[in-house]
């Protein structure tokens, strides 16, 4: 999944490589990861062409890392959501 994004206020886009989403599972889940749930996220930043970028990937922050995989998480949510309605 490619996303249409910011970076420290450059516009750009991300490359998802990698989406996990485990809900909670509970008490008798196997691990505490899995009883309290987890989302890993992997992604290359690309350019605003489609190409890679590590030169804006260097300028990121912990806060600009949050607010992308927030997007993710959302457009990964919405997705899943139109992929469950019947037709």
């Amino acid at each position: 999944m490619i996303l249409d994004t910011h970076i420290c206020g450059i516009p750009c886009q991300v490359d998802v490589t990698h989406f996990i989403s485990q809900r909670p599972m509970g008490s008798m889940a196997d691990s505490d990861r899995d009883c309290y749930g987890y989302t890993e996220i992997d992604f290359e930043v690309l350019d605003s062409r489609g190409r890679p970028a590590p030169w804006l990937a260097r300028k990121m922050t912990d806060v600009d890392t949050r607010a992308v995989e927030q997007e993710i998480i959302a457009a990964q949510e919405a997705e899943d959501r139109y992929c469950e309605e019947p037709v």
